[in-house]
């Protein structure tokens, strides 16, 4: 899972990979504060490209061999980066995120198809967060947790390919035979994922 760093993604029973999107914008923000401090501009001339490049070398007309080689490389100059001596405290604070969180930095390079940032979710979630904004988002907190969750399940049905609107009708009509059922395996059926309605079991 390639996530921001909120804490609460702290409990997926996953591996996780941080956004190197975001890490790029707080080291670019880095700049920004500090525009006199020559090591600030230093760090900031070097990082920077070396997570642009991360972000994007999985996209690249790369042969396997060359890939693996190349995002080393890359993963190497960038974990030298971090340890590189510095003395400024906002430095410190880029370089302690990615000593601390090493086992979180890496998957990218280790495997091409974990991408090193998660702007593809960003995207898939822009739609919703452009609704919520002009209509003044939910007047409940209650409301705010369906909404969430009500497009958690849509967004999920959608990337399995499944024909959303029958589907939901059979996870109903289901439910109305037996209120008490849990919706859960209903809503996503173990195994391979069905075009349409429910998989007969």
């Amino acid at each position: 899972m390639v996530v921001d760093r909120d804490s609460g993604y702290n409990k997926v029973p996953c591996a996780i990979q941080y956004c190197y999107s975001h890490l790029l914008r707080e080291v670019q923000d880095l700049d920004k504060e500090f525009p006199e401090v020559a090591e600030v501009h230093a760090f900031v001339s070097t990082v920077a490209p070396q997570l642009a490049l991360a972000m994007g070398l999985r996209t690249q007309p790369l042969s396997e061999p060359e890939f693996a080689r190349q995002a080393a490389t890359l993963k190497a100059q960038i974990m030298a980066s971090m340890e590189a001596p510095s003395h400024h405290l906002g430095i410190h604070r880029i370089q302690e995120i990615f000593r601390a969180h090493a086992d979180r930095l890496y998957h990218w390079a280790d495997d091409r198809r974990v991408p090193a940032e998660n702007n593809l979710a960003e995207r898939d979630l822009r739609p919703t967060v452009i609704a919520r904004k002009v209509s003044f988002g939910s007047q409940s907190d209650a409301g705010a947790h369906t909404r969430g969750v009500l497009m958690s399940v849509l967004h999920t049905l959608k990337k399995r390919h499944v024909e959303v609107v029958a589907h939901l009708k059979g996870v109903l009509d289901h439910l109305a035979l037996d209120i008490h059922q849990d919706p859960f395996p209903l809503l996503f059926p173990a195994g391979p994922p069905e075009t349409e309605g429910l998989r007969r079991v």
